[in-house]
């Protein structure tokens, strides 16, 4: 008899363990690479995004997404990791992530029992590392880091147009120059990586959870969309950018020919030039939103879409213009503001209502305890990001974050910095130069006027370098002094001591 109760509640347990690894929701990241906050037909109703909007419209937005080191190979070792960038140890560009971390979301995700797979780029070194995805298919936007590599797109794009060239845009992977891609949709890189997720949708038994990584290379320059896609914004004149009381210096940081240097970090180049670059720009996030809505829909054809979470991110954004300044690395809001949409799966209880916009600081480093969260496992610990489920659950008990720290080593000529936000006021200190900035993003949220010298901000500005020497301090002396002073601190190296394998020490 007791024998048999044993084995009843041996299968009992197996029942809801089996149980409870059915109710996983299927877990969806859909990534852009340098897609500025405010692009977004949620956000600028002249930015064609249907797809997206019913997304938030179905999920909740937050006004307040950030990308805590905004250039690729930092932003991504956040995602990858969950962790802030001092922490993962890349606090800048480098030319590639780290060989291995302990903690990797595509293991973790494995771990949990998902099938996880990746899709479009990942920018990681080996460039065919897995990290634990049971596969990727891979868009490195031309880079060839590792002796030999050939992505997928362009094995692809070799198989179904001979002879013809995929960079047949000829922008280069920097320049803010734009043109329309030459060639059929069905040839862009933008439309393969769409396709390669619809037809893994399309394919996959829905009965273990699946955790997808959709990746755009786009719209990082090149800003190359079909010409039908940039034909909708010939009637329309996207915002030009911002200047203010401080950026005049940028102006004439190069020539005023783009054509002379088609690359160039800082510049006044002109207002139908910027107008140019920001409506192929827009055309790129339209031509991305028509994927999102082949993935949406295939979800929902094969049974996936109610339950699945599925996060909107970019790794970081882009300046078009805003002060002089283009491309990224910046602390301003063009570049380390991003779009950041979250859709839960239908059977979770929240209190936050579908359709709603959250001021709540968010950030890269977040994804991993959200997804590990929804998985129903433990997440590591050194983890820096918080579940944003338990902000959507309860938004009252969660506890959220009231500072939010960004950061960047020294790039195109400029010095490092590291910024706190409240979401109200962003102080930023150059380490560099000892230089500081302070905006008030409620009143001024393009960072037009510098509040650091106003007498009526003394206050905050001392909060602000109290906090940031706190931040700092367990840098060490080379950061802050013994009496809490910030220091200038020339020459940081890109890698932090925390990197993997000691590299950074």
């Amino acid at each position: 008899m007791q024998k048999t109760l044993a084995w009843m509640a041996a299968l009992s347990a197996v029942g809801a363990a089996s149980a409870a690894q059915k109710q996983q929701p299927h877990v969806i990241l859909i990534m852009t690479d340098q897609h500025r906050f405010d692009y977004l037909g949620t956000v600028d109703t002249t930015v064609v995004t249907p797809h997206l909007d019913a997304l938030a419209a179905d999920g909740v937005r937050f006004a307040n997404g950030y990308t805590s080191a905004p250039s690729s190979t930092p932003a991504r070792a956040g995602l990858l990791t969950g962790q802030s960038p001092w922490h993962h140890g890349l606090i800048g560009y480098n030319n590639f992530i780290a060989p291995e971390y302990p903690n990797q979301l595509p293991q973790l995700m494995t771990d949990a029992g998902y099938y996880s797979y990746g899709i479009g780029k990942m920018h990681w070194h080996p460039q065919r590392s897995l990290r634990g995805f049971a596969a990727t298919e891979l868009d490195e936007s031309g880079r060839v880091e590792d002796t030999g590599f050939v992505s997928d797109y362009r094995q692809w794009f070799a198989s179904v147009a001979p002879g013809l060239n995929p960079d047949s845009s000829h922008i280069g992977w920097n320049d803010h120059a734009s043109g329309t891609y030459p060639l059929a949709d069905t040839l862009h890189p933008t439309w393969w990586t769409g396709e390669r997720a619809v037809r893994l949708i399309e394919n996959y038994d829905p009965m273990q959870p699946l955790f997808l990584k959709v990746s755009f290379a786009r719209p990082h320059s090149p800003y190359d969309p079909p010409k039908r896609l940039l034909d909708l914004y010939a009637d329309k004149t996207l915002p030009a950018p911002v200047t203010g009381d401080w950026d005049s210096t940028y102006s004439t940081r190069y020539t005023h020919d783009p054509l002379r240097n088609p690359a160039a970090a800082y510049g006044d180049f002109g207002a139908e030039y910027a107008q140019q670059a920001r409506r192929h720009y827009a055309a790129n996030v339209t031509f991305i939103d028509e994927q999102i809505g082949r993935i949406v829909a295939a979800l929902r054809e094969r049974g996936m879409y109610d339950n699945a979470l599925i996060l909107f991110v970019s790794d970081h954004g882009d300046m078009l213009g805003d002060h002089h300044h283009w491309r990224k690395t910046y602390a301003y809001e063009g570049s380390a503001h991003v779009p950041f949409i979250v859709r839960y799966p239908s059977s979770m209880k929240a209190k936050v209502k579908r359709g709603s916009t959250r001021d709540e600081l968010v950030e890269i480093r977040d994804i991993l305890p959200t997804f590990l969260d929804a998985a129903g496992t433990q997440i590591p610990d050194g983890v820096d990001g918080t579940s944003i489920l338990t902000l959507l659950k309860n938004p009252k008990k969660a506890g959220w974050r009231t500072q939010l720290d960004l950061e960047h080593t020294g790039s195109y000529g400029g010095s490092g910095w590291v910024a706190l936000t409240d979401g109200r006021y962003k102080y930023i200190w150059f380490y560099g130069n000892g230089e500081e900035q302070l905006f008030d993003l409620a009143d001024d949220p393009y960072e037009t006027c510098d509040l650091h010298t106003a007498a009526e901000q003394e206050e905050r500005l001392a909060a602000f370098r109290k906090s940031m020497a706190e931040h700092l301090a367990e840098r060490g002396e080379r950061w802050v002094s013994s009496g809490g002073k910030l220091l200038i601190n020339k020459n940081v190296p890109v890698k932090t001591p925390n990197f993997p394998n000691g590299e950074g020490k």
